[in-house]
C-alpha cells in the first residue's frame, strides 16, 4: 500500500517541491499562463503569502510530491472578500488516475469551512478535462474569454466556471491556521483514505 500523506505547505522546502511539480506546466503547456519559471526565492514568498490566509495542500505519495492544490483572492475589491480563485496541479507520474478530485475536495470543504462564498476557475480552453473535472464538482460555466493568452505561438482562450457554496449575507472569513484543527484532520483523513482506495483500485 502506497503512503499517502496530505499537509500544508509550510516551508521553502516545500516550495522548492511544489515548483518542481509546477515548473513544466510552464515549460512545456498552456495549462498555466505563467510564460517564465520563477526563481526559487520569489517562488517561495509566493507560497508562503498566499499560505498566510488559504490552504495550500500538497498531496504525497511515497515521500514524493505528487500533486498540490491551492486558493488565493480571486479580486482585490473589498467587496471580493468572500470570493476564492482555486487551482491545481498533478505531477506527470501521477495525472490521470482521478486523484486530484479528492484533494480539489477537501480544498473546498476547507475553504467552505473558512466562510468563502464563491469559488472561481479559470482554465485555459483548450483543457478539457480540467473543465471536465469541475463541471462534475458543481461549477458552472459563467464566461469565456476568447484569445486572451499568448503562449507558445498560439493564441488562448480562458474558461471561467463559478460555483456558490451558500446563499445569504457572508459572514467573518476565518483564515486558515485558526480552523479548527480537529475538524481539520477529519476533512484530510477523509481526502486520504479516498485518494488511497484509488491507488488501491
Amino acid at each position: 500500500m502506497s503512503a499517502v500523506y496530505i499537509r500544508f505547505a509550510s516551508t521553502a522546502e516545500d516550495a522548492r517541491r511544489v515548483l518542481a511539480v509546477y515548473r513544466p506546466y510552464i515549460e512545456y503547456t498552456s495549462v498555466t499562463f505563467e510564460v517564465d519559471v520563477p526563481a526559487q526565492e520569489d517562488f517561495a514568498r509566493r507560497v508562503a503569502g498566499i499560505a498566510r490566509e488559504f490552504p495550500y495542500l500538497l498531496l504525497e505519495i511515497d515521500g514524493e510530491v505528487a500533486g498540490y492544490a491551492y486558493a488565493h483572492r480571486q479580486a482585490e475589491r473589498a467587496a471580493f472578500d468572500w470570493n476564492a480563485e482555486l487551482s491545481i496541479y498533478l505531477a506527470e507520474t501521477w495525472r490521470g488516475r482521478g486523484l486530484g478530485r479528492p484533494l480539489y475536495t477537501l480544498l473546498q470543504r476547507l475553504l467552505e469551512m473558512q466562510g468563502y462564498v464563491n469559488l472561481y476557475a479559470v482554465i485555459t480552453g483548450s483543457n478539457a478535462g480540467s473543465i471536465a473535472m469541475h463541471e462534475a464538482m458543481g461549477f458552472a460555466r459563467v464566461g469565456l474569454h476568447e484569445r486572451t493568452g499568448y503562449k507558445h505561438g498560439r493564441w488562448h482562450d480562458t474558461v471561467w466556471l463559478h460555483k456558490r457554496l451558500r446563499e445569504g449575507a457572508p459572514g467573518e472569513i476565518t483564515p486558515v491556521g485558526a480552523l479548527d484543527a480537529r475538524a481539520v484532520a477529519r476533512e484530510i483523513e477523509i481526502a486520504t483514505r479516498e485518494i488511497e482506495a484509488l491507488l488501491d483500485g
